[in-house]
């Protein structure tokens, strides 16, 4: 992913440098298993890990593998000149390269996972607080992009908050589900390699032995991973979209924070556009697109193949260095939104009581009247405030079917708004459960 987009944590972990680091600890860890078993000298494991404190030359590597044309042999040769040739002379004994490419690839999307959970905690206590900060501030809720009935703000934090935190708990659930290594050699058999040198290396760096490999780790487990961040994405674009709505100039009831010398336009210096937002609406096309590749890595021919390899090169650093990015950007948006409170009521006030239209239609039908007659009566009046912007109670109060109905008072009585936020409360107790 381009720097613009990244952060400095999340891109450490996808590093050629933070790779081949990962790829010595498995080899490293590895020897000094079998050393542990007697497969191999102890000396020689030693040997190995004098080279832990030693800087990989990624472009000698590199040189390498332009005459092997294979990354894991070039690196090996390269440990062989830190370490010598006869003390490495152990080193990758009875492995495939699928056992230190798959487990590492693990390792970095778990570490991956870990970033981004942190991520989502602080974007959940933005939302959480912006939610509690609005719990009371009414605005119309709206359906098909219509006017329906109040809500309030807060509510609509409220369910992102819920959203993401579904997604938190799909996220730890990815992250457990890729935690796996595999060191089992040539089609998975351990024929070569002891089972206990595999357990040694998955417990050494944080994971568990895949349960059965062939020669790769099954990709139904990076499949679920990153369909995951699909979802996480698209849950960031449901939030971006109600912004810009809310942003736009017949609407105005939120904004992104405009900061001192910002310029909207270099055209038109009055603009104020919700770049932010849009902004993460595309970075959430951009993780989506990793999603349907991971689905078709799964099939692979027999034991192994390679098809999964370049996809996966590619969408491992930029799905997470993005989900990263776009989940810092969000919580920072969260964090300093506006809003509104007045132009939320002066729009909801546009079509002067008509949010009402339901409880009024309620009460007739409580009031005898057929369902039938009870919507044509509302109806019709509710139309008048549409194409004439009367207002809606004044023209319930002069219809003598919904007067005879319901009385003046009857009416009246409709139009409370604390009708609508009376289980505001309750709602907030589901949600955040404190």
């Amino acid at each position: 992913m381009i720097p613009r987009y990244s952060r400095p944590d999340m891109v450490a972990i996808w590093s050629p440098e933070s790779k081949f680091r990962i790829w010595y600890e498995i080899e490293a860890h590895a020897c000094e298993a079998m050393a542990n078993i007697g497969v191999i000298p102890r000396e020689n494991a030693d040997a190995v890990w004098k080279a832990k404190d030693v800087e990989f030359d990624v472009a000698r590597i590199d040189e390498i593998e332009a005459i092997t044309k294979h990354d894991v042999i070039a690196f090996l040769t390269h440990l062989a000149e830190h370490v010598g040739s006869d003390e490495a002379r152990f080193v990758h004994q009875g492995m495939t390269s699928s056992d230190v490419l798959d487990t590492c690839l693990n390792v970095q999307l778990v570490r991956s996972a870990d970033i981004l959970i942190k991520d989502m905690d602080g974007l959940l206590t933005a939302l959480k607080r912006r939610a509690i900060e609005h719990k009371d501030t009414v605005r119309v809720g709206r359906s098909h992009g219509i006017h329906a009935e109040p809500t309030t703000m807060g509510l609509t934090f409220a369910r992102f908050y819920a959203e993401m935190d579904r997604n938190l708990a799909r996220l730890k659930l990815a992250r457990e589900e890729v935690a796996t290594g595999a060191i089992s050699g040539a089609v998975g058999t351990f024929a070569n390699i002891d089972p206990a040198i595999e357990e040694h290396v998955c417990e050494q760096l944080g994971l568990s032995p895949e349960p059965i490999s062939t020669q790769v780790i099954p990709r139904d487990r990076h499949a679920m991973f990153f369909a995951t961040l699909g979802v996480i994405s698209s849950s960031i674009e449901n939030v971006a979209t109600e912004i810009r709505h809310m942003q736009r100039t017949e609407v105005l009831e939120g904004a992104e924070f405009f900061s001192m010398g910002q310029k909207g336009s270099s055209a038109m210096p009055h603009k104020k556009n919700p770049v932010l937002t849009e902004n993460l609406t595309g970075l959430a096309r951009l993780v989506r697109s990793a999603v349907v590749p991971a689905l078709e890595n799964v099939a692979l021919w027999h034991e192994r193949d390679i098809s999964h390899s370049s996809v996966e090169r590619a969408i491992g650093p930029d799905a997470c260095v993005t989900l990263d990015f776009a989940l810092a950007r969000l919580t920072g948006v969260i964090d300093k939104m506006l809003v509104y409170p007045q132009n939320m009521l002066d729009n909801m006030n546009k079509f002067p009581g008509l949010v009402m239209s339901q409880r009024v239609l309620l009460a007739l039908t409580q009031a005898g009247v057929s369902r039938e007659d009870a919507y044509s009566m509302v109806q019709r009046n509710a139309l008048k405030v549409w194409e004439e912007r009367l207002d809606f109670r004044e023209l319930l109060l002069a219809d003598a079917d919904v007067v005879a109905a319901l009385g003046e008072d009857g009416v009246n009585e409709k139009f409370d708004m604390g009708y609508h936020t009376k289980h505001v409360d309750t709602i907030f107790a589901r949600v955040f459960k404190d």
